[in-house]
């Protein structure tokens, strides 16, 4: 019995050892602008991070405030955060400041991970070296309850369905139901500007600034006013679509995938998933590629290593598929068992993804903290032309002076699918 009790006393010195080791070790301050909604945040938190063996303290910010906590720390010399979290627009402006450190060790010790050598390239941020790991990705797709199928136009398919068809589709639900049955998440939350910006521009223009204010933006315009007459009224409370399409508010809407998740999953069998409509130069859509990067300087270093290597497993990838509706970056096997309502969207996406008249548009790179007044600009261009009828070549020419500002005050040169400047991106 002395033995035993010995062994057990042995055996609870060393937990009790170990558990006041882990105590000394420092957390990880990691700072993300994704996950701000209460509930994906706990998720991170609760589960994502549960299996992760050092501790973590998760704390998501906007945009603008994420930009100014890393610039600030490093300006002051005394860095806090040790792993970032973030678009990978929401690189340039803390790389240029040098205020990340470069990850080209991290991205060696990862090199069995197989991430998708456009997402590993896209994280040099145009440099010889690694500025940030993929972390995951996401994008936006369309959804329509079955009972809308019935009334697409003759000869319309849903993978190669045209902004045409779409505003035919909804015109002919109207005849039939009397409701207005299409719907947008343009309430004060939701991703309106994002249609703007990475569907319907780059759809009609080819492009998400220089054209901005061209005729062929005029046009486009005028089109999408006229599908708006289909659209249910509402949409500018809406901002996210799946409880508007769960209660059968609308029939066929766009969104963020996240924000469609869950309707999906829990009535799989009363909708179906699909790409976004094509316009006159193919189907712009916008891929979300969230990245993770370690400031210089940071106070663990080791510890967001550890948290990159951890957030970049396979099984780990899948639970943040599974829990926040982000999609691996990696080469990872969906798992038989995955709910049927996000396997519908990952074959949408997809299909998306991989047409022969794919147009992808990358999110605003170089905009830094004035992200904002970028978006505000396609949030106002949309309200003045559909919600409240103003004429569009005064809007369009109007609201191009507030864009070119952003865009020579940030000097952020153009990215995909506009073409590649030397200085600001130019408002022509």
């Amino acid at each position: 019995m002395r033995k035993q009790w010995i062994g057990f006393s042995l055996m609870g010195a060393v937990l009790a050892a170990l558990a006041a080791v882990f105590a000394q070790q420092p957390s990880v301050l990691f700072v993300s602008t994704q996950f701000t909604p209460i509930e994906e945040a706990q998720r991170m938190r609760q589960v994502i991070l549960k299996d992760f063996s050092g501790r973590v303290e998760f704390i998501p910010e906007d945009n603008a405030p994420f930009t100014s906590r890393i610039l600030s720390e490093a300006r002051a010399g005394r860095v806090n955060v040790s792993l970032v979290g973030g678009l990978h627009g929401d690189f340039p402006p803390l790389i240029a400041a040098g205020a990340m450190d470069t990850v080209d060790d991290v991205m060696a010790q990862l090199k069995d991970r197989k991430f998708s050598p456009t997402f590993a390239n896209l994280g040099k941020m145009g440099t010889g070296n690694q500025y940030y790991i993929p972390w995951m990705q996401a994008t936006y797709i369309m959804v329509a309850h079955k009972q809308a199928l019935q009334y697409l136009p003759a000869g319309a398919n849903l993978n190669t369905l045209t902004y045409s068809q779409l505003k035919e589709w909804g015109a002919n639900i109207q005849r039939a139901t009397g409701k207005r049955l299409l719907g947008f998440p343009a309430g004060p939350r939701g991703l309106m500007h994002r249609f703007t910006q990475g569907y319907l521009y780059p759809s009609y223009t080819k492009s998400a600034v220089t054209k901005f204010r061209s005729d062929e933006a005029q046009r486009m315009w005028s089109e999408f006013k006229g599908l708006w007459q289909f659209v249910n009224p509402q949409s500018t409370t809406y901002d996210f679509m799946q409880e508007p399409l769960l209660s059968g508010e609308v029939w066929v809407a766009w969104d963020h995938i996240a924000r469609l998740r869950d309707g999906l999953n829990q009535k799989p069998n009363d909708f179906v998933a699909f790409p976004a409509p094509i316009g006159p130069y193919g189907r712009g859509f916008m891929p979300v590629l969230a990245g993770l990067g370690i400031p210089k300087n940071a106070p663990n270093r080791a510890g967001a290593v550890a948290l990159i290597e951890y957030l970049t497993r396979p099984e780990v990838q899948i639970t943040t598929l599974v829990e926040n509706g982000f999609f691996p970056v990696i080469q990872a096997k969906l798992p038989d068992n995955l709910p049927q309502g996000t396997r519908m969207a990952a074959d949408a996406i997809a299909r998306q993804a991989q047409s022969n008249v794919a147009l992808p548009s990358l999110l605003p790179v170089g905009l830094g903290a004035r992200g904002g007044e970028y978006n505000k600009v396609f949030q106002d261009t949309f309200a003045r032309i559909v919600l409240r009828g103003e004429d569009i070549r005064r809007v369009l020419d109007s609201e191009a002076a507030n864009l070119r500002r952003v865009m020579n005050d940030t000097k952020a040169p153009c990215w995909s699918p506009d073409p590649a400047s030397e200085g600001p991106c130019p408002v022509n």
